[in-house]
């Protein structure tokens, strides 16, 4: 949902960067890997030892590289090698993030966060999954719905960032809430595929 509204005037500000570091030397997949590894390693470091603010600003930074390297795309020429990395770059993040939580709630005794971390990260792959799987069988309605990568990464680090300012129980609620939010999105996209198959389209 926030893609929709927000993609426009993000991209005014991130495409005249992208397009520098294209002249700098800089390729989309390097940057890519860059930011994955950054938010892969600082999510598996910082989360699990306690650390969620330190957690949040590092992990949402180098996600952020994640706009770049599309703008970057846009100014270079994106290759279908370039999107396949860049989807799975984005699951092993998400993978990571949400592991992390329940790794950091497991290890303080938090059993209901890291059970509704656990769905949360399940729930992401598969949202991702079905549009994938969906696209590959000629259907045009898995896009969408209530919330996609974005939303989810925000509603995450907005809760590990909040625990790390001392609300205690803000990290519970933002992965309850995501996990609520995400079985209505799962929900979304299978019905717009089924209707898809109703109509006669693929």
């Amino acid at each position: 949902m926030l893609n929709i509204f927000a993609r426009a005037s993000v991209s005014r500000v991130t495409d005249p960067i992208g397009a520098a570091l294209v002249r700098a030397g800089l390729t989309p997949n390097a940057m890519t890997l860059i930011g994955t590894a950054g938010a892969l390693g600082c999510a598996l470091v910082f989360f699990p030892s306690g650390m969620l603010l330190w957690g949040t600003f590092t992990v949402w930074g180098f996600v952020m590289l994640d706009l770049l390297d599309g703008a970057m795309a846009r100014a270079r020429g994106s290759t279908p090698f370039g999107a396949v990395l860049d989807a799975t770059c984005d699951r092993l993040v998400d993978g990571a993030l949400f592991g992390a939580i329940a790794w950091w709630a497991f290890v303080t005794d938090q059993e209901r966060i890291a059970v509704a971390a656990l769905l949360s990260l399940v729930l992401a792959q598969v949202i991702s999954y079905v549009k994938a799987r969906a696209e590959a069988s000629g259907f045009t309605s898995a896009d969408g719905g209530l919330i996609e990568r974005a939303e989810r990464l925000i509603i995450a680090l907005v809760g590990t960032g909040l625990q790390g300012l001392g609300v205690p129980v803000a990290v519970e609620v933002s992965q309850w809430l995501l996990a609520v939010l995400s079985v209505i999105t799962l929900v979304q996209r299978i019905v717009g595929v089924a209707r898809s198959a109703t109509e006669g389209h693929p």
